[in-house]
C-alpha cells in the first residue's frame, strides 16, 4: 500500500507540468519557464519523478522536527515563569529577565510566540503611532534635565500609594537620580537636585512644568527695596536654582516635556514589575529597589549623545550642601535678641560679630530634617531655645454677687447748686 502524500499548491503545479512533459504535451523549454528552474534542475525533477512519483515533489524535511526548535521542557519552564514569578512583565522585559536572572537566552520573538500561543498577551497597551515633530535632543549630557513627579499605585495594593520624583537627561535618556515620596512637594525636589549634584555635578538647566513649586503665583514683589534691586519673586525651589546657577525653563504643555512623560510610562510598566518581584511593601523598600534598578535601566535605554563629555559643573571644594538645600526665611531680631519663627523663640547667643543683634535682619534656615539654623550676612549664629514670654497680668474689676448691696453715700448738693436756688425762691414766694 502506497503512502499518501499531501502537496502544497507550488508542488501541485510542478506535478501538473511534469505530467505534461512526460506525456510529450509540453516542451521542456516551456516547462523551464513555467517552473522557473534551470535545465539541469528540471532534469533532476524529472528523474526523481520517474523514480518516486509524486512523493518526490514533497519537501524532504516535511513532518520532521526542525533542528533549531525549542525543547518542550524549556517552553513549559518559560510559561511557568511568565505565569508565576514574572506575572505582568511585558515581552521585552520578560526576555531580558530570563537572560539575566534565569540563564535562559532566547529571542524576544520566540518568547512572544510561546506566550501568544498560550493565550498570554503583553500587559503594555500599544497605541497606533501619531505624527509628531520631536524637538532635537541637547547635544551633551548634563546640559538639560527634565524633572517631574508621577503619583501611582506603585506597590499594586501591597502598601500605600506614593509619588515617584525623578529626572531624565535630555541628551542621553539616562536617569541621574530618582526617589519615592509620600507626595509631590518641595522637599522631594530639593532631595532630587541634591542627589544629582552630589552624584554627578550641577546641570546647566532644568525643564519643568508650571507647578507652584517652581513658579510663584505672586507676580509682583511685596518689598519696594526688592523691586528697586530688580529681584524676582522666586519660590524656595526657584531660589535654590538661582543660588546654584541652574537655568529654570518652564514647559507650556505636557507634550513639551515628552521624554519624562514617556519615562513614567516605562517605569509604570517595568519598575512596577521589579517592585512586585522584590515583594516591596513600603516606601523604604521601594527606594532600595529603585536604587538597584536605575543602573540597569540606564544601560538598557541610554543613547549616545551628539557630543562626548559632560556638561555638569563640579562643585567647589568648600561647597556645603546644607547651606543651599534648605528653606530660607528672612526675619528681624527683637530687642531682646530673640527671633520668632513658626511659634518658636530662638535666643541668639553673644558673639564677636557685633555687640547686639537687636532689630538686625537675619535669615532662618530650615533644613530638610527640620533643624533650624540662623545666619547673619552668611555668618552662622549660635542660638538656644528662649523661654516663653510671661503672660500679661491685668487687674480685674470686683465681681458683685446678686446677694450683695453696694453702700450708697447720701448726695449733698453744693451751696451754689440749682436745687438750693430753686428751694429759696420757692420759700420766698410762699411767704
Amino acid at each position: 500500500m502506497k503512502e499518501e502524500v499531501t502537496l502544497n499548491p507550488k508542488e501541485q503545479r510542478r506535478l501538473m507540468v511534469l505530467n505534461q512533459v512526460e506525456t510529450n504535451r509540453l516542451p521542456r523549454l516551456q516547462a523551464i519557464e513555467l517552473l522557473d528552474v534551470s535545465p539541469r534542475h528540471l532534469k533532476r525533477l524529472i528523474a526523481a519523478y520517474r523514480k518516486d512519483g509524486a512523493a518526490s515533489l514533497a519537501h524532504g524535511n516535511r513532518g520532521k522536527r526542525p533542528h533549531n526548535s525549542l525543547d518542550e521542557e524549556l517552553k513549559r519552564q518559560v510559561l511557568e515563569l511568565a505565569q508565576e514569578k514574572y506575572t505582568g512583565f511585558n515581552f521585552q522585559h520578560f526576555t531580558d529577565s530570563l537572560a539575566e536572572r534565569e540563564g535562559i537566552n532566547i529571542s524576544r520573538s520566540t518568547v512572544r510566540r510561546i506566550l501568544l500561543n498560550a493565550g498570554i498577551k503583553s500587559p503594555k497597551k500599544r497605541r497606533p503611532p501619531k505624527h509628531r515633530s520631536r524637538r532635537e535632543r541637547y547635544p551633551q549630557e548634563g546640559m538639560l534635565l527634565q524633572i517631574d513627579a508621577s503619583p501611582h499605585d506603585w506597590l499594586e495594593g501591597r502598601g500605600s500609594s506614593f509619588t515617584l520624583v525623578g529626572a531624565i537627561d535630555d541628551a542621553t535618556g539616562k536617569v541621574p537620580y530618582a526617589l519615592f515620596r509620600e507626595q509631590e512637594d518641595s522637599k522631594g525636589y530639593f532631595r532630587l537636585v541634591r542627589g544629582i549634584v552630589e552624584k554627578h555635578g550641577i546641570p546647566l538647566a532644568l525643564y519643568h512644568d508650571q507647578h507652584t513649586i517652581f513658579e510663584s503665583p505672586k507676580k509682583e514683589l511685596e518689598s519696594l527695596e526688592d523691586q528697586l534691586e530688580g529681584k524676582k519673586n522666586l519660590t524656595q525651589f526657584g531660589r535654590l536654582l538661582s543660588e546654584l546657577g541652574i537655568a529654570s525653563i518652564s514647559a507650556k504643555s505636557p507634550q513639551a516635556k515628552g521624554r519624562v512623560e514617556r519615562l513614567w510610562g516605562t517605569f509604570q510598566d517595568r519598575l512596577v514589575s521589579e517592585l512586585r518581584l522584590a515583594k516591596a511593601k513600603s516606601i523604604e523598600e521601594a527606594n532600595r529597589v529603585l536604587a538597584q534598578y536605575l543602573p540597569k535601566f540606564n544601560r538598557d535605554f541610554q543613547v549616545t549623545p551628539e557630543e562626548p563629555g559632560l556638561a555638569y559643573r563640579k562643585v567647589r571644594s568648600d561647597f556645603v550642601p546644607d547651606y543651599y538645600f534648605c528653606f530660607k526665611y528672612k526675619r528681624v531680631v527683637g530687642g531682646d535678641n530673640v527671633v520668632k519663627f513658626n511659634g518658636r523663640r530662638l535666643q541668639i547667643l553673644p558673639t564677636n560679630i557685633r555687640a547686639s543683634f537687636a532689630h538686625a535682619k537675619i535669615e532662618v534656615h530650615e533644613k530638610l530634617d527640620g533643624i533650624l539654623m540662623v545666619y547673619y550676612q552668611e555668618e552662622y549664629l549660635k542660638v538656644v531655645t528662649a523661654p516663653d514670654e510671661a503672660p500679661l497680668q491685668r487687674s480685674k474689676a470686683p465681681v458683685v454677687t446678686s446677694g450683695e448691696k453696694m453702700a450708697r453715700k447720701p448726695f449733698i448738693p453744693a451751696a451754689g447748686h440749682p436745687w438750693r436756688t430753686v428751694s429759696k425762691k420757692l420759700l420766698n414766694s410762699l411767704g
